[in-house]
């Protein structure tokens, strides 16, 4: 039985023998190398595509190359992802299994993988040259590049191969950069597989780091002139991705390579990597050829080669130079720094910059100039990259200074220039403009480091006298606004002035043309000041749109100072007084002018029921800006009201100039209607007195009663001695007045005397002799004056 068993053993080993070399042969013939170790390229890739066949796939086929360190299960991971056939290590032994770069079709897929040699291997030693070339061919030729890399290698500059990349893409860029690159074509893709992760780091912080070390070395690179502009994202775009540990966790690993599989072969797939901007747009048959002249041009580029002993010495003694060159140069530049961030101007800053960067470039040519010339070459242009990086903030700095600086000149000049009573706008501008920007270029000329062609465009200040052109317009433009400003508001204080007393003058009267000899003078003054505004803004400079513009502003302001001095003269107190004096001068005077005495016969109810009425009349006349001559009517222009309805704020309602021509409202009317009629009435009440006072005067007849019962007295004086001296004194004291000229005086005084004690006398018998009637005529006045309101309002009414 045991002997069985071991029979049965020995089968089954003799046919895993015969089937593990049948499936040698078989996977030799599926795949091919297509660069051996000796850095050969293959004359069989033709014929190998056309076995696979795929020589008539045109473009429908894809290209993948793996890329790593070695031993790190790249061959594994492409087997298990395209059903390939690559060797894979022996893990018992740790060696080099892949040497040179291998061919082979995924399984039921048009796909051609590449399986590169594995990068710092023991085998190689120190030999780069092998890494390097393969690494630039299989990223020049491959539409997606898998960086296959174990989780505790992201984050170290070796062991991700960073140096290695940054090499590649130098030489990259060099050899295949210069043909224009957009997001449509000729991209590849760098799909980063982070092996064995634990999840201690997220991919998240793992893929933020190599985005980051890859970004960096694009930046530390060497590039071309003409792709100095050229961003990392102009060339690749960059995915990641994370499998589990292969063995500690196998299910886990088979499924997400199972997933992973999917981005490669299932074209429904979100996450599909062979995108068409990958493809390098070569025919299938013609890839053979395709990939022997990259591989040409990779052999041939020496820039891949490791540098010489002689080149490291130079290297290392040029860096030391050039630091000691640059330390000296950062102690020179460094207390100018303060005063340029502070803002001042340094006077002779260009000299001391070009002097410092000559006395460091003197120091670096003395002791750096022996060694390899190359290496002290690129070193020195570092040199002098570093030298203007320092100089380059300072020579900014003082052109942002000089710009504030000239920029207040400028302010300062234009502010000296309108402080005269008579003076030039433009010219005042124009000489501080010259003035501002003539000290600008030469400052700014000065500072230059290096004035020649190649260093024009690093030491370039045209920018900055723009942009100061720019600020002194601004300014200008809006110093003119405030003079503008300031003469319109100069000329409406004039226009105020004149309007004045026309305005008065005709609200004074109250006629039926009024409004016209309003609006008449209105218009010849503003005409006047529009012509005064045109005159002055031709100093200016000013635009037809902003003329336009102040213009409109004036005629606005214009009408709305008619409108103030209307409303001034409209007021209530004002207007009342106005309408009262209307109705004196026609109840109280009669046509010549002469004042009335009333007497009882006289017609007072109907002298003031006409003057009322013709006083009411002037109301409605007042009520609204309505001439007779509607040519003299103002209409606001289209740009006033324009400007006016913008001139709103949030609180104040645009300007309306229809309901600008109302002066007195409805409601208002009523009030000052109201307030004229008690004026009236006591106009009444007065005149009703005075009749009653000339009735109770003493009857002139009274006077001849008076000489006739006294006449007995009279001829007692002239016969009676003593009464007869008595008038002889009289008559010569008469004559002693006459004769010394003091009859005027006397005569004065006496009649001021006899007024007085008449005065006095007839207060007293009107008092005795008029209360009963005067009560009597007070009651007659109050009735008569209801009677005459309650007609008017009457008549009111029925017009309104």
């Amino acid at each position: 039985m045991a002997s069985t068993s071991t029979g049965a053993s020995t089968d089954a080993l003799v046919r895993s023998m015969a089937n593990g070399l049948s499936s040698k042969m078989t996977n030799a013939s599926e795949r091919v190398q297509i660069i051996n170790d000796q850095k050969e390229f293959t004359q069989e890739l033709t014929s190998q595509i056309e076995r696979w066949g795929l020589r008539d796939a045109g473009f429908d086929y894809n290209i993948v190359a793996v890329f790593g360190s070695q031993s790190t299960g790249k061959s594994t991971l492409l087997n298990r992802l395209f059903g390939t056939t690559f060797d894979v290590m022996d893990e018992t032994k740790r060696q080099q299994t892949t040497k040179g770069i291998w061919m082979c079709r995924g399984k039921d897929t048009n796909i051609m993988v590449m399986d590169v040699e594995g990068t710092d291997g023991r085998e190689r030693g120190e030999d780069q040259d092998f890494e390097r070339k393969s690494a630039l061919f299989s990223l020049a030729s491959s539409e997606v590049l898998i960086i296959n890399l174990w989780e505790h290698q992201v984050g170290l500059y070796q062991g991700a191969n960073m140096g290695l990349l940054k090499t590649v893409f130098e030489v990259n860029l060099g050899l295949f950069g210069k043909k224009a690159q957009d997001k449509t074509s000729g991209r590849t893709m760098l799909l980063f597989v982070i092996r064995d992760h634990i999840g201690t780091a997220p991919l998240a912080n793992l893929q933020t780091t190599l985005t980051l070390d890859l970004q960096k070395i694009w930046d530390s690179l060497s590039k071309p002139s003409e792709l100095q502009d050229r961003q990392l994202s102009d060339y690749f775009d960059l995915a990641f991705t994370a499998l589990p540990h292969k063995i500690l966790a196998a299910d886990q690993f088979e499924k997400e390579t199972q997933i992973l599989r999917g981005r490669f072969v299932d074209k429904t797939n979100s996450e599909f990597v062979f995108k068409p901007v990958y493809h390098k747009r070569i025919p299938a048959d013609g890839v053979a050829f395709y990939m022997e002249n990259i591989w040409e041009q990779v052999q041939s580029n020496k820039d891949l080669d490791l540098p010489t002993q002689q080149e490291l010495l130079a290297q290392f003694r040029c860096d030391e130079i050039s630091a000691v060159a640059l330390a000296e140069f950062n102690e020179q530049a460094k207390p100018q720094k303060r005063p340029i961030e502070s803002g001042k101007v340094v006077e002779g800053l260009g000299g001391m910059m070009r002097s410092w960067r000559t006395m460091a470039l003197e120091r670096y040519d003395r002791d750096a100039s022996r060694y390899h010339q190359g290496v002290y070459k690129r070193k020195r242009a570092d040199l002098i990259a570093s030298l203007d990086a320092t100089l380059t903030p300072l020579f900014l700095g003082q052109l942002k200074n000089l710009h504030k600086a000239c920029l207040g000149t400028f302010k300062k000049d234009i502010l000296e220039g309108l402080k005269g009573e008579e003076y030039n706008f433009a010219d005042v501008v124009n000489k501080a403009k010259a003035k501002c920007e003539n000290k600008f270029v030469e400052a700014a000329k000065e500072s230059v480091v290096d004035d020649s062609e190649e260093g024009k465009a690093d030491w370039n200040w045209e920018e900055e006298l723009v942009l100061l052109k720019e600020e002194v317009k601004s300014v200008a433009d809006q110093c003119r606004k405030d003079e503008t400003k300031k003469m319109v508001n100069a000329i409406e204080r004039n226009f105020k002035k004149q309007i004045s007393e026309p305005v008065e003058l005709a609200l004074n009267k109250g006629s039926p043309n009024m409004w016209d000899l309003v609006l008449k003078a209105f218009r010849d003054t503003l005409d006047k000041a529009e012509s005064t505004y045109l005159s002055k803004a031709t100093s200016f400079n000013c635009t037809d749109d902003e003329n336009s513009h102040s213009v409109a502003a004036l005629r606005l302001r214009a009408w709305q100072a008619l409108r103030a001095k209307i409303d001034e003269q409209t007021s209530d107190s004002v207007f009342v007084g106005r309408l009262r004096s209307h109705f004196e001068e026609r109840f109280r005077y009669d046509e010549q002018g002469v004042p009335r005495v009333w007497k009882p016969e006289d017609d007072i109810d109907g002298a003031f029921k006409k003057a009322k009425e013709q006083t009411l009349e002037l109301i409605p006349l007042y009520a609204k800006i309505a001439p007779v001559d509607s040519s003299i009517a103002y209409t606001l222009p289209l740009d006033a009201v324009a400007l006016s309805d913008n001139s709103g704020s949030a609180n104040d309602d645009p300007f309306d100039f229809e309901a600008s021509l109302v002066v007195l409202t409805e409601t208002k009317a009523l009030d000052l209607a109201a307030k004229f009629r008690k004026d009236a009435d006591l106009a009444y009440v007065e005149a009703k007195r005075s009749t009653v006072s000339s009735v109770a005067q003493i009857p002139y007849w009274m006077y001849g009663v008076l000489l006739v019962l006294g006449w007995n007295e009279f001829m007692m004086v002239l016969f009676n001695p003593i009464y007869f001296m008595f008038l002889l004194m009289a008559a010569a004291a008469a004559y002693l007045i006459i004769q010394l000229g003091l009859a005027g005086p006397l005569l004065s005084i006496t009649q001021t005397m006899g007024g007085e004690v008449k005065r006095q006398a007839a207060q007293r018998l009107r008092q005795h002799f008029s209360e009963p009637v005067l009560a009597q005529a007070e009651a007659h006045a109050r009735s008569h004056s209801l009677s005459i309101d309650e007609e008017e309002r009457k008549r009111n009414g029925s017009s309104l």
